[in-house]
């Protein structure tokens, strides 16, 4: 885990990335660490990194493992501007959106801009309240924040605890260590640092 100085910028935000395909780097773990270093190029700066995991994949059976890790990073930017740039650097990867929650080369994910709530806290309520078949079907045409579905992924909330135990979601009101001790030990297990 890499800490930097962060003065002068405003915006504190979360990000997971992860991927389980080959794109033009040899192993998804390279192309996640080619993201990291093409995301701290951006305008947004990455000041802490967390270990890279494997993870298996969701839903079971529908491609090989992840490798998933977080970023705790601050810029500038406004987050819809924070998302596009992740976009492009997921599609400059070779990033394709055919399938909802498929195998993919890349996936950035723009957890948590501080305590912003996107668009509104009953858009965000109705996203994060989908049940499992429409999460599968549906996604979002605007940004939501933070994400809906983050206090429920170990894969997630894992890489969290190494960057942001203490940072509080700003609806459910508890930290990143609250809703990581809250997670079924069998979903913790199955997530295995594969770096320092």
């Amino acid at each position: 885990m890499r800490h930097k100085d962060t003065q002068g910028k405003c915006n504190q935000v979360l990000v997971a990335i992860g991927g389980n395909l080959m794109g033009q780097k040899d192993s998804p773990l390279d192309e996640v660490e080619a993201a990291i270093c093409e995301i701290s190029q951006s305008g947004v700066e990455v000041a802490a990194k967390s270990r890279v995991f494997r993870t298996p994949c969701f839903p079971a059976g529908a491609g090989p493992d992840f490798v998933n890790a977080a970023l705790l990073c601050v810029t500038d930017l406004p987050a819809p501007a924070i998302l596009q740039t992740l976009h492009d650097i997921e599609r400059r990867a070779g990033r394709v959106r055919a399938q909802r929650w498929g195998p993919r080369i890349l996936d950035l994910d723009l957890l948590a801009v501080g305590a912003q709530i996107c668009p509104d806290l009953k858009r965000y309520r109705q996203w994060a309240g989908l049940e499992l078949a429409e999460q599968m079907r549906l996604a979002p045409d605007e940004l939501i924040l933070p994400h809906p579905r983050l206090h429920e992924r170990a894969f997630v909330l894992v890489p969290l605890m190494d960057i942001a135990p203490d940072w509080c979601h700003p609806v459910l009101r508890k930290t990143v260590a609250e809703l990581h001790a809250a997670l079924d030990p069998a979903d913790l297990a199955e997530i295995r640092p594969i770096s320092q």
